[in-house]
């Protein structure tokens, strides 16, 4: 086999967690591989920081982002500064991940220039394009491009053969997200406890996360009182909000809780703190779609605050409740889980998403591709 320039790009936190076990296994074949690392940095301090905690660095920093710019002008800088990059480099392949603007526009520009494009997590539908938006439909059309798609779950193949795609193209691999968890050492999320300048009573820590760009506006707001109210119901209870950067969310997050005692409100955390309060929340409270892929191996409790999930088996499986933007099942499935014992909220189920071994998976595929 002829060694392969592989372009494996993203631009998000989420991104690089997904794809650093990829990229790290196909690291082990340099007489195989080229992986070129490019980094749209959509997420630019987030992103970066995450892919040293894996060892890695980007070979290539897009700075694609302007304050206040549209989906059409970060498309259109994405995709301008993409095509320079496969005009000034034989790419044989591009890995992508998920479904966002990095991934459409990758894919996009890797279509133009006839270079296979390999979907890790593919086949994730709502089926509803304004949930979540825009990425449901990012991710639709990637997979019209797509030659390899690495589905998570046997659901996600399901969605792939109904939208008529060659079942041969089609490989259920598990989530590499969990893969990514496997990388963390006990040491190292232990390490953890230390970043934390207050007390973490473990038995009564509830993790909260929101950021989407459709909860954003009245959503955002109905979200933040939910929370509130149940910081004062449960006053013994520490609350830990992870605040995005997005103005549009940082202001509203601050405006609404900076000023109460048990809620402690954090910059972007690294990846091993942000496990460590997975690993010993009672509860989280996300719109985050890693993490509810990830909640799971911890057995906690997860609400979702989306109307739409694309990520069902986790919904089926009893470890994820659909709760939306909606003040009174936020509050109620909550007070249902923080009224009890940490001990008795505890989930026993095997995680849907993986077992830890989809990167081995993704590369022997790849390599069998370019084997035939």
């Amino acid at each position: 086999m002829k060694k392969k320039n592989i372009l494996v790009a993203f631009g998000t936190r989420p991104e690089v967690i997904k794809l650093a076990p990829v990229i790290l296994e196909l690291k082990k074949y340099p007489q195989k591989y080229n992986v070129i690392i490019c980094n749209s940095e959509q997420q630019k301090e987030l992103s970066n920081q995450t892919l040293k905690y894996f060892g890695l660095d980007a070979d290539i920093k897009l700075n694609c982002m302007r304050e206040n710019q549209s989906l059409a002008e970060v498309q259109a800088r994405i995709l301008s500064s993409l095509d320079k990059i496969y005009n000034e480099h034989k790419i044989d392949a591009t890995i992508v991940q998920g479904d966002t603007m990095t991934v459409l526009t990758s894919a996009l520009v890797s279509f133009y220039h006839k270079a296979p494009v390999f979907h890790v997590e593919a086949g994730l539908r709502s089926y509803n394009i304004y949930e979540p938006f825009p990425e449901e439909v990012m991710r639709q059309m990637t997979s019209r491009v797509t030659q390899l798609h690495f589905a998570p779950t046997i659901e996600n193949k399901k969605a792939l053969l109904k939208e008529n795609i060659d079942e041969n193209i089609i490989h259920v691999v598990g989530n590499t997200v969990t893969d990514a968890l496997f990388c963390l050492s006990d040491e190292t999320v232990k390490e953890s406890e230390k970043f934390f300048d207050f007390e973490i009573n473990k038995d009564k820590l509830v993790l909260v996360t929101v950021h989407r760009r459709e909860n954003h506006g009245e959503r955002i707001d109905r979200i933040l009182n939910a929370i509130k109210d149940l910081t004062t119901e449960f006053s013994d209870h520490t609350f830990v909000l992870p605040v995005h950067p997005n103005p549009n969310v940082k202001n509203k997050v601050y405006d609404a809780l900076e000023n109460i005692q048990n809620v402690h409100l954090l910059p972007p955390l690294d990846y091993p703190n942000l496990v460590y309060l997975m690993k010993n929340a009672k509860l989280i409270l996300t719109d985050s779609g890693g993490i509810q892929e990830e909640a799971p191996t911890f057995g906690c409790p997860t609400l979702v605050m989306r109307y739409e999930t694309e990520r069902q088996e986790g919904v089926k499986a009893g470890v994820s409740v659909l709760v939306g933007a909606d003040y009174d099942k936020i509050t109620e499935h909550s007070r249902l889980i923080l009224s009890k014992m940490k001990s008795e909220t505890r989930l026993k189920v095997k995680n849907p998403y993986g077992d830890g071994t989809s990167a081995k998976q993704i590369e022997k595929i790849i390599r069998d591709y370019f084997m035939a």
